[in-house]
């Protein structure tokens, strides 16, 4: 069955999702807000903004207008940084959708809370919903190497509709009930890499990027048995496997503006480095908020927003780390 889909975002995960699903044969609306982008990517069939060296197939078509990307749509598929996404949700309630589902990592900006509390805040009647997390960098997706993610989602036949239209040779989807772990892994792996990030700029070694990744699991891991997600989901995809994705390779702009950091580089000019969104550097402030409403010792997602809040510099952070009180590992 050929579904009708409206992608929300075509920056470059919009754009390579989009892509898998057009690959599919899906019917794809890729909306964007800047019509001078829609414009070239029409005329070049690809994202050379954001995805270049990606063609996009005929059954894409790039659109500003988002009444035209939402009408008629089965399904919708929100790709936008998680800084918009409560604009966007705001902008598509009025369309009154059924079914609702993004790929956006983070947490909401203004109330720290996990990104499906804003669909239910925001839509009426409340649509199924769904989120897509793992383990994948946009440009791999786009140039058909294979990959994995799950997908949690509010209904059992929302998720099936999801795994039918994403699942190819080159693409594999897995199904989980456990929203809450799913994007948990998503928002809080970006805090973690740039902590990785940090530590490699400053040349501490595989030791130490062994050890942060290690206990950055085990921050994960009490944060989510506080907020009830399955320990099962934090060491899958969508939870361990996106963590040691981001955390090790360049490809992640969260590392790479922690290496910025780790080789000297001030806040700004780091993120002038990455040119462009860094989940990990807004998302660090909304998790300590939530840690703190919690009461779970997160010591480096702590040392991360204060560093990116202009608390303390790397050698400090790492300072404090290495100087906590000794303490049993589990």
């Amino acid at each position: 069955m050929v579904d009708r889909i409206a992608v929300l975002g075509a920056g470059a995960w919009g754009s390579a999702l989009a892509k898998v699903l057009g690959d599919n044969q899906h019917e794809v609306r890729l909306w964007a807000r800047d019509a001078d982008h829609v414009q070239a990517m029409v005329i070049d069939r690809e994202n050379r903004r954001h995805l270049p060296g990606c063609p996009l197939p005929d059954t894409i078509e790039p659109t500003a207008d988002f009444a035209a990307a939402i009408t008629g749509s089965d399904w919708i598929l929100v790709a936008t940084p998680s800084v918009a996404f409560r604009a966007t949700i705001r902008r598509l309630a009025p369309f009154r959708p059924q079914r609702v589902a993004w790929a956006t990592k983070g947490l909401d900006a203004d109330s720290g809370g996990f990104l499906h509390g804003i669909v239910e805040q925001e839509i009426t009647p409340e649509p199924q919903i769904a989120v897509l997390s793992g383990p994948t960098f946009a440009a791999e997706v786009g140039q058909g190497l294979p990959a994995a993610m799950t997908v949690a989602a509010s209904s059992d036949d929302f998720a099936a509709q999801m795994v039918d239209a994403f699942h190819c040779e080159r693409f594999r989807l897995y199904t989980n009930p456990d929203m809450v772990g799913v994007e948990l892994g998503g928002a809080v792996k970006n805090v973690l890499a740039v902590a990785t990030g940090v530590s490699d700029g400053m040349g501490l070694g595989a030791n130490a990027r062994a050890a942060l990744v290690t206990r950055g699991m085990a921050e994960i891991t009490r944060l989510g048995a506080a907020l009830g997600a399955d320990p099962r989901t934090l060491i899958g995809l969508a939870g361990l496997g996106d963590l040691l994705l981001t955390c090790t390779d360049d490809q992640s702009r969260n590392r790479r503006f922690g290496l910025a950091l780790g080789r000297g580089a001030a806040i700004d000019e780091a993120l002038e480095v990455v040119g462009s969104t860094v989940e990990g550097a807004r998302t660090a402030a909304e998790l300590y908020s939530l840690a703190a409403r919690y009461a779970i010792e997160m010591p480096i997602c702590s040392c991360v927003y204060r560093l990116v809040s202009g608390a303390i510099d790397p050698a400090r952070a790492v300072t404090e780390l290495m100087e906590r009180t000794p303490k049993a590992e589990v």
